[in-house]
């Protein structure tokens, strides 16, 4: 299942684009939307999001912006190697053509709001299923002695950070990488990694036990035994149960 969405809304017109933005706020299924008023500045916006790290789910594009449309603006963002999916927002429909490139849907002005919940809908379910396809794909390059070796995100146990750095831990050793652990946890929280600590990223896949000991939760994970903050706890016990539901079999299947 995909946690919350992140999207962008891109309108030059400022009364469609606030209307927009309301309605996907309106939305259970999103956690936060960015604003563009014209192609360029949304090109701009996202490629300062990627090389930062942070998740973009999905695009709602008007197709007639200035200067870059959106068609334009979608067949560069088609060369991204993490690119977010695209909704439509037009007064035109342009069925062919937002299908040709990909597109999750299109939703024609003026938007109703019903129409604009089922493009989230779709939006979130392909998400979702690229999640999926994506699988143990995701990997960290780390120099060691002149050498380049490419850890798999699935392989980490847990990311531990030392200021600007972040240290992975695996069960074959230790890497430090240069990135923020809030980096990181941007790139891997929607494949299963939670927040234990202010200090520590942990896979939850890898979680084998939880218990309390001395009224705080710890997690078995790997070899290692790692403290969960009391402002954590909640959200680490939530994730868990989640993934204990979604991996267990249904009564009866056995």
């Amino acid at each position: 299942m995909v946690g919350m969405l992140r999207v962008m809304a891109v309108d030059d017109e400022a009364s469609a684009l606030s209307e927009l933005v309301y309605l996907l706020r309106q939305n259970e299924r999103i956690e936060h939307v960015t604003t563009a008023q014209d192609g360029l500045a949304a090109l701009h916006t996202i490629v300062a999001m990627m090389g930062a790290g942070e998740r973009l789910d999905g695009a709602f594009l008007d197709i007639r912006l200035p200067g870059l449309d959106g068609f334009e603006l979608a067949r560069v963002i088609a060369g991204f190697p993490a690119r977010p999916r695209l909704v439509f927002v037009t007064a035109h429909d342009c069925a062919v053509r937002a299908f040709e490139l990909e597109a999750v849907d299109y939703v024609l002005k003026p938007v109703r709001p019903d129409r604009l919940a089922e493009a989230v809908r779709r939006l979130s379910s392909a998400v979702a299923a690229a999640t999926v396809e994506e699988k143990d794909t995701d990997v960290i390059p780390v120099e060691l002695g002149g050498r380049t070796k490419f850890v798999q995100r699935q392989a980490v146990w847990y990311a531990e950070a030392h200021g600007d750095y972040v240290r992975l831990h695996t069960v074959d050793g230790t890497y430090l990488v240069r990135m923020p652990l809030a980096a990181l946890e941007r790139r891997w929280g929607g494949s299963g990694f939670v927040r234990a600590h202010r200090s520590t990223l942990v896979n939850a896949r890898h979680v084998s036990e939880l218990r309390f000991d001395g009224g705080r939760m710890v997690l078995q994970v790997g070899t290692e035994v790692l403290p969960v903050s009391r402002r954590h706890t909640r959200e680490v016990r939530d994730q868990l149960v989640r993934r204990f539901r979604v991996a267990a079999p249904p009564a009866g299947a056995m």
